[in-house]
């Protein structure tokens, strides 16, 4: 990863958590004394200002949009000031679904599962799991299944030293079956206390697309006619926890939060020889399918800040076959070395 990008993302982490805290914990409480239509303005007036004076995530925005238009011509996406705003006004409906979901007030009626039988199989039987995400649409509100189900205990991987007490306000808002865990330094007591929530059949929940603040190591891949850079973590993580792992995406369509719920590998394992070309095949698999989800709903990808690396779609389409041509063999034993 370039250090110009590992400092926009470094200053736009810092940016967004030093007031997170106390937002955080006054939306719930704003939340629990008012009614949702009584706090849409306060967040909707709240992107407005963003909007006008954000130049940079505006900007981030508009170059986002470009890329959409480009690759997407057929969903009629242009990079205007109209269609940036209406980026940000998909980012404030996921924030009153996010207070929803934190409040306990989100139920199944307002979740539409694409494959319900998938999802409670896997809560059934008992399995922890690996679950990959990402920042397209509402991890919130995957989140809340565990609050719904009451089967299923999530553990979600954050970057930020606060996590405790993000947690902490989660409780406050009804959301006790989730427990943020703070792998800012990933460390084989880490490693093993997560094996241990595996073992009790609980689920960690990672992302897959944000690539660590306090740097971390990465693959280029192609992803939506560009290079950008993807962390490896989830998968190394995978090879240790030797457990299944699943995709999860939340998209808002139609009035209703769509929760899709997909196996991604049973288990991932190499061998040492081949550990690079798994990593990078494994990360291209999963932008394969963030992009087609992308495609599904484009204006709810809610990275504001520059994602893509300087290259030609010549060089975007070489990265991609790399990883096709290279395909590894499992093994029982990994290496799992960073």
């Amino acid at each position: 990863m370039s250090s110009g990008s590992a400092a926009v993302q470094s200053s736009w982490a810092t940016t967004r958590e030093r007031g997170a805290l106390v937002l955080m914990r006054l939306m719930v409480v704003g939340l629990k004394l008012l009614s949702r239509p009584l706090t849409a303005p306060i967040v909707h007036g709240a992107t407005l200002y963003f909007f006008v004076f954000d130049r940079r995530a505006r900007e981030v925005s508009r170059d986002y949009l470009r890329r959409i238009a480009r690759e997407l011509p057929g969903i009629g996406l242009t990079p205007s000031r109209r269609c940036a705003y209406r980026h940000f006004v998909a980012f404030a409906q996921a924030i009153l679904d996010k207070l929803d979901a934190w409040s306990g007030r989100l139920d199944y009626a307002h979740v539409a599962f694409e494959d319900h039988e998938a999802l409670r199989a896997a809560a059934a039987s008992g399995r922890g799991r690996l679950v990959i995400g990402s920042h397209l649409g509402n991890m919130e509100v995957c989140r809340a299944l565990a609050s719904l189900n009451r089967r299923v205990r999530l553990n979600v991987l954050v970057h930020t030293r606060h996590a405790a007490y993000f947690t902490r306000v989660l409780a406050m808002a009804g959301a006790s079956e989730v427990e943020l865990l703070q792998v800012t330094d990933f460390s084989a007591a880490t490693a093993l206390a997560l094996k241990e929530r595996i073992d009790r059949g609980e689920w960690v929940v990672i992302a897959g697309d944000r690539v660590p603040v306090h740097g971390g190591r990465t693959v280029d891949v192609r992803f939506l006619g560009g290079i950008a850079p993807l962390p490896v973590g989830p998968y190394l993580l995978a090879a240790l926890l030797a457990c299944p792992v699943h995709l999860l995406f939340c998209l808002r369509r139609s009035g209703k939060n769509h929760v899709y719920f997909e196996p991604f590998a049973e288990r991932i394992a190499w061998q040492r020889s081949e550990r690079d070309a798994l990593l990078k095949r494994e990360a291209q698999r999963f932008a394969d399918r963030l992009a087609h989800y992308v495609g599904l709903e484009p204006l709810q990808w809610f990275n504001f800040y520059p994602f893509w690396r300087e290259g030609t779609r010549e060089e975007a389409d070489a990265c991609a076959a790399s990883s096709a041509r290279r395909p590894a063999r499992a093994a029982p034993r990994p290496d799992v070395r960073p």
